[in-house]
C-alpha cells in the first residue's frame, strides 16, 4: 500500500472537529484511505451509501446513527444521499452537547462544488475539508515519468503493464461518461462529451475559449460552459483563474483549464507508452499540467493557484500565493537545460514575486540568475510540503 500524505492532516482534523469532509473523484483511494484512518479507532463503522442494504438501513438515519453514537461513522458517497447533511448537524450537536466535541463523522464525496454548499449550509463551524488528489511524484517514489504516463489513479499507476493500465484509464472515462456525468446532470450525449474532454486535453493549459469549442462541438455557448463547470465540479477538470495586479498592462483574462489527471489525458488521446508520448505534440503541454497538478496538491491548505499572462508575453504559467501572501512564480519547461524567458523574468518582476521558478525534468537545483532558480519537480513539491 502506497502511503498518503493527506493521511496525518485528516486524523489531526478528526481530533478537533466534529466531522471531517475528503472530497476526491471515484477510484482516486478516497475508501482505502478512510478504511486505513478508521482502522485506528476502535469501534469505528464503515457506510457505503452506494449500497442498498446501507442505504435502507439509514431510511430513518436519525434513529439509526442514534445506536452508533459513540463511534466513528465514515460515509462513503454521500452525495448519494443530501439530505443526510441536516440530520449529521443534529447528530452532531446532539454529541456535543454530552460532551463529545470531536471526531463524529468522516464523510467522502465524489462531487466538489454540490457537496461543498451542502454541507457548508448544514454543518457550518461543524466540518473540516481535504481534497485528495491522485497519487503525485513524492508519493509514488518512483521514475516520474511513468506517473507522468499513467497518472495519479491508484488502479493506474499499479498496473503490471502500460496496456493494463491504459485499459484500465479507458474504462474509467466510459463508466463517467455513462453514468456519473449523467448523474451529475449533464444531459448530453456520451460522444459528445467524450469530445469535449478530448479537446480539453488537446489544449492543456490554453486559456478557455467556449465560443471555439461550442462550434467545433455543434453545440451552444452556455452548453459547454455547463461541461467544463461539470468537469471541474466533478475534480476531474482544473480551473485557474488570472491574477489580476494593477500593473498598467493588458491581461489575459480568460481562465485556464487543465485535465487534472496526466493518464486520463493520455488515454483520451489514445497516447499508450512513453514512447508514444514524447513524439506527441501535446508532449510539452501534458508535462506542464502534469507539473501543475502535482505542485498544487503539495501546496499548504489555503494556497490560492492562479496564472499570469499579458498580451504583450509575460507569463506565469503558475503563481501560488502561500498562506501569508507570499507568492511563488513558477514556470514549467520540458526541457534538460532550460532558459529562463524574457517574458517570466517580466512577469515576475510584475507580480513581485517573493520566490521565483523553472521546473524542468532534470537532475539537480541551480541558479540561473535575477532570484531564479532550475528546480527539479520533486525538489520544488518537497519545498511546498515543507511549507505547510
Amino acid at each position: 500500500m502506497i502511503a498518503r500524505r493527506n493521511k496525518e492532516p485528516i486524523r489531526r482534523d478528526l481530533a478537533c472537529f466534529p466531522s471531517v469532509v475528503l472530497l476526491g473523484p471515484r477510484q482516486v483511494g478516497k475508501t482505502t484511505l478512510a478504511r486505513e484512518v478508521a482502522s485506528e479507532v476502535p469501534g469505528a463503522l464503515y457506510l457505503d451509501l452506494e449500497d442498498p442494504t446501507v442505504v435502507d438501513r439509514l431510511s430513518d438515519a436519525r434513529s439509526y446513527l442514534d445506536l452508533h453514537r459513540d463511534r466513528l461513522v465514515v460515509l462513503d458517497e454521500v452525495q448519494r444521499m443530501p439530505d443526510l447533511f441536516r440530520v449529521l448537524r443534529g447528530q452532531i450537536d446532539e454529541r456535543r452537547r454530552k460532551g463529545r466535541e470531536s471526531g463524529h463523522f468522516l464523510i467522502l464525496g465524489s462531487a466538489s462544488g454540490a457537496l461543498l454548499r451542502q454541507s457548508a449550509e448544514s454543518l457550518a463551524g461543524r466540518v473540516a475539508y481535504h481534497e485528495l488528489p491522485g497519487l503525485d511524484a513524492l508519493e509514488v517514489g518512483r521514475d516520474p515519468s511513468r506517473s507522468w504516463l499513467r497518472g495519479g489513479f491508484p488502479d493506474s499507476i499499479t498496473a503490471a503493464t502500460d496496456d493494463i493500465s491504459i485499459r484500465w484509464r479507458a474504462n474509467f472515462i466510459r463508466t463517467y461518461l455513462e453514468r456519473d456525468l449523467p448523474q451529475a446532470g449533464l444531459r448530453a450525449p456520451a460522444e459528445t462529451l467524450r469530445r469535449f474532454w478530448t479537446m480539453l486535453s488537446h489544449w492543456q493549459g490554453a486559456p478557455f475559449n467556449a465560443t471555439t469549442l461550442a462550434g467545433s462541438l455543434g453545440v451552444s455557448v452556455r452548453s459547454v460552459n455547463r461541461y467544463a463547470d461539470t468537469l471541474v465540479d466533478l475534480m476531474l477538470v482544473r480551473r485557474i483563474q488570472p491574477y489580476h495586479v494593477n500593473v498598467g498592462k493588458r491581461l489575459i483574462k480568460s481562465p485556464k483549464h487543465y485535465v487534472r489527471d496526466s493518464g486520463i489525458v493520455h488515454a483520451l488521446l489514445n497516447i499508450r507508452s512513453l514512447d508514444d508520448l514524447l513524439g506527441h505534440p501535446v508532449a510539452g503541454a501534458s508535462w506542464e499540467g502534469y507539473a501543475v497538478e502535482n505542485l498544487i496538491g503539495a501546496a499548504p491548505q489555503g494556497t490560492d493557484a492562479f496564472f499570469y499572462r499579458t498580451r504583450a508575453g509575460a507569463e506565469i504559467d503558475l503563481l501560488l500565493m502561500l498562506p501569508g501572501q507570499e507568492l511563488w512564480a513558477i514556470k514549467v519547461k520540458r526541457s534538460s537545460a532550460p532558459r529562463v524567458p524574457r517574458g517570466f523574468r517580466t512577469a515576475a518582476a510584475d507580480v513581485r514575486a517573493a520566490r521565483s521558478f523553472i521546473v524542468y525534468p532534470g537532475e539537480e537545483t541551480y541558479p540561473l540568475g535575477d532570484g531564479i532558480t532550475a528546480v527539479t519537480l520533486p525538489a520544488l513539491m518537497r519545498q511546498l510540503v515543507e511549507a505547510r
